[in-house]
């Protein structure tokens, strides 16, 4: 997963990515790798090489960042990421996978945090 949001004054902010690993065998999916400029942009690069869609949520990416390397994913962001591995198994089975989703799943006490909304800082 990939973030490229907007920052002030219309300047972007360095590029994010976090690579996540799933298997059938886990009770969650795990942070692979993740980084901020050159690194985001090597963990793309190598995910497009190896034929690994990019999907970018950068409400989603922001999350990611926070959670450990090697560490699963927190309870709090199943459902968002299950509803990213989902869209992504139907377009691997070449079903009709609508549009990419977005973030959704996430609950509103993380939004209001990443948002930056006064009064909501924990």
């Amino acid at each position: 997963m990939a973030a490229d949001p907007k920052g002030d004054r219309g300047r972007l902010p360095p590029r994010a990515a976090v690579a996540l690993a799933y298997s059938k065998n886990e009770s969650a999916p795990t942070v692979l790798a993740k980084g901020r400029g050159e690194l985001a942009e090597r963990i793309i690069q190598k995910a497009r090489e190896s034929d690994i869609f990019v999907h970018e949520s950068p409400e989603l990416v922001r999350l990611l960042l926070e959670v450990d390397l090697d560490a699963q994913i927190p309870p709090a962001l199943y459902r968002a990421v299950a509803e990213v591995l989902a869209w992504l198994y139907r377009i691997e089975r070449g079903e009709d996978a609508g549009e990419p989703p977005v973030a959704q799943g996430l609950p509103e006490t993380l939004r209001a945090v990443e948002a930056g909304e006064p009064g909501n800082e924990g």
